[in-house]
């Protein structure tokens, strides 16, 4: 928490000082956006700075996109924060189908049975973590050697409703895909 703040209030003091010495002198001509064509970077999840060895994801066709997983909204009821998936979201329950992201190990060892896939690394400076619509839990059947690169697993899809750790979505009985 330190860090952080002092990393705004030291580009807070950088932003006065550089504001106070340009007040004097024109502004520069206003740079035109980027093409329409270029991907988006640094925000949300899945999204990583162009300085990032892991950005962004290799696109895949035969994977569902992390895009769909995180368009999520939440409501409040009962004193919790309930998951409101969308209809595209909700049409994958208990589906077999394809993800692919970065392992979050929860067992000791290489090979991994239980881990988290996450749309962003976790060794990944530049990335924003996300939430639980970001995350995906994974349950294989057979052991998935574990690995900083990009993995994709297949298996049943499960959108779950009332998870108690605040998941939204788990993959039970996958496989490692090469």
């Amino acid at each position: 928490m330190r860090t952080l703040f002092s990393g705004l209030w030291l580009g807070s003091a950088l932003m006065v000082s550089v504001s106070a010495q340009t007040l004097s002198s024109p502004l520069p001509p206003a740079t035109p956006p980027p093409a329409a064509s270029a991907p988006p970077q640094g925000q949300g999840a899945g999204v990583h700075s162009p300085l990032s060895p892991f950005a962004p994801l290799p696109k895949r066709t035969d994977v569902v996109a992390w895009s769909t997983l995180t368009d999520v909204t939440t409501r409040v009821e009962k004193k919790r924060i309930v998951p409101v998936y969308p209809e595209p979201v909700t049409a994958l329950n208990q589906k077999t189908l394809r993800l692919q992201g970065f392992m979050m190990p929860l067992e000791p060892g290489e090979n991994q049975r239980h881990f988290l896939l996450a749309s962003v690394p976790l060794t990944c400076s530049f990335c924003t973590p996300g939430g639980p619509e970001s995350m995906v839990e994974v349950r294989t059947k057979t052991p998935v050697k574990y690995r900083l690169e990009p993995v994709v697993v297949e298996g049943t899809f499960h959108v779950l409703q009332n998870d108690p750790y605040g998941l939204y979505y788990r993959i039970t009985n996958a496989v490692g895909i090469p």
